[in-house]
């Protein structure tokens, strides 16, 4: 594979960096290029814009740190693949968009935190909402987790893969009376209970049912979680929980009810938390609380401190999940008392790609004017570029090797200006090409949409060398079912 630069074509590798020895860069049609200056000293002078990739991933790369480090994606012999299975053969199969996800990495993801609370008792309860393909949670659920979930929908998908109810934790600010009864009925394990008015209710269906609530109270410790405003949530101008003086009037409440069961205390502060230090801060609170419940005479069995492990989408420094689990077993300091995690994005994210094909490319002959690939996948594919202006990798499944590079932007055939997947990215494109884009296996499918009519793109897993197509692509049947089922009425 060859590209151009500074009008001469040089030998270059999948991401689209010359191939170099210690001190020379092989041109096409010559042995090598030779001098005094390393290849890396060249290289470095040559403005990213000509290897076919962005000015991040070029630093990462020559630096050593490739943008596919902390990513199921691997190129193999010039192809983008998620274990064993070149992705072209799956768009071949399945078309495209489609989501892919590789089970490998989301078993590692798994053990990794088993790993790092290994020294301290704990349930892992993956939070539902991350990823609610019934394929993901059958995997998860063979793994020994439980599941944290925000509405009845998400209890019925646990249920249809065999998870115990027990293992259940019902979590979110608006639970109705319909899913406190499903939820009552069906025996889940506890309740996160986030507001005075919520712990009445729950008192009175379990009452009327004859059934008795497991309950936790969420606490909403003041800890600035650092991450996007959109998803924090453990700062007091958030929706989510309760003071600790609130905390403490709740819990006092509800241990003098017949039909609660106080089995603990919920915190969850926010998403994409790339720094231990406010998740401990978060957990050294709520202890204070406990201890504090204890002079009271209420014993508590765990303590949820919720998730939001950070991952890396462009240059972040992910969490040090080992020091972290390593530090929340000297906080506990040997208490009896069951630690509870429920880890969504962590797991998943970074274990699925959405894969996508170049339909037209609209390149400007002004240098000061925008160019545009557009892509099949749209803002209903995925959503988080649009609502946080969310960074994606994007990678080509395979470099082409004669395609100009430019600064793209990469959108989709959405009639919204913001419909867009990625901006500014230096890449070498045809009409045609397969792209990836990376770090979707959270917040990708489960924020899809038939916006414009469109079709849910289909789900495909991983394992090895062969694939499963987990959900099928939705077809327009599939969409105008229930309405021509109200017509016929």
């Amino acid at each position: 594979m060859y590209a151009k630069i500074r009008d001469k074509e040089y030998e270059v590798d999948h991401f689209g960096l010359p191939i170099r020895g210690s001190c020379n860069l092989r041109t096409k049609g010559s042995p090598a290029v030779t001098g005094s200056r390393s290849a890396r000293t060249l290289l470095n002078s040559i403005k990213p814009k000509y290897l076919g990739i962005n000015r991040k991933d070029y630093d990462s790369v020559t630096s050593g740190t490739s943008p596919l480090e902390f990513n199921a994606a691997k190129y193999s012999q010039g192809e983008l693949c998620i274990e064993q299975m070149p992705l072209s053969k799956i768009a071949d199969s399945v078309g495209t968009p489609a989501y892919v996800y590789s089970k490998s990495y989301l078993t590692e993801q798994y053990q990794q935190l088993t790993n790092a609370l290994a020294q301290t008792p704990h349930r892992i309860h993956y939070s539902v909402k991350a990823n609610s393909n019934l394929a993901i949670l059958a995997l998860f659920k063979s793994l020994g987790a439980g599941f944290d979930i925000v509405s009845a929908g998400e209890l019925s998908r646990v249920l249809a893969v065999g998870g115990d109810p027990e293992s259940v934790i019902f979590s979110g600010v608006g639970k109705s009376t319909e899913e406190i009864n499903f939820a009552l009925k069906a025996g889940i394990g506890c309740f996160n209970v986030e507001s005075r008015s919520e712990l009445l209710r729950i008192m009175a269906q379990a009452e009327l049912l004859g059934r008795i609530a497991n309950v936790a109270i969420r606490v909403n410790p003041n800890v600035d979680a650092k991450t996007h405003p959109y998803i924090a949530t453990g700062l007091k101008e958030n929706k989510f929980g309760v003071t600790k003086d609130e905390a403490l009037a709740l819990y006092l409440l509800a241990a003098e009810h017949p039909a609660i069961n106080l089995t603990g205390i919920d915190c969850h502060i926010g998403s994409q938390i790339n720094e231990a230090e406010p998740l401990l801060q978060a957990l050294t609170s709520v202890l204070e609380l406990r201890d504090a419940l204890e002079r009271h005479g209420i014993e508590l069995e765990h303590i949820d401190i919720g998730g939001g492990f950070g991952v890396r989408y462009q240059d972040e420094s992910p969490l040090d999940i080992e020091a972290w689990g390593a530090s929340v077993g000297q906080i506990l300091g040997g208490r009896d008392l069951q630690l509870r995690i429920e880890p969504g994005r962590f797991l998943t994210a970074n274990a699925g790609v959405l894969l996508t094909r170049v339909e037209y490319l609209k390149a400007s002959d002004e240098p000061e004017n925008k160019n545009f690939a557009v892509v099949d996948a749209a803002m209903n594919d995925l959503l988080r570029p649009s609502l946080y202006q969310a960074w994606h990798e994007v990678l080509p499944v395979r470099q082409s090797s004669d395609a100009q590079t430019l600064e793209w932007d990469i959108v989709g055939p959405i009639c919204e200006s913001g419909d867009f997947l990625a901006k500014q990215r230096s890449l070498a494109l045809a009409e045609k090409d397969l792209v990836a884009v990376l770090s979707i296996g959270a917040y990708g499918a489960v924020l899809a949409s038939n916006y414009n009519t469109r079709g849910r793109a289909p789900e495909v897993l991983v394992d090895g060398s062969e694939f499963k197509v987990v959900r099928r692509r939705e077809t327009i049947q599939d969409q105008l079912r229930l309405e021509l089922e109200q017509a016929d009425h």
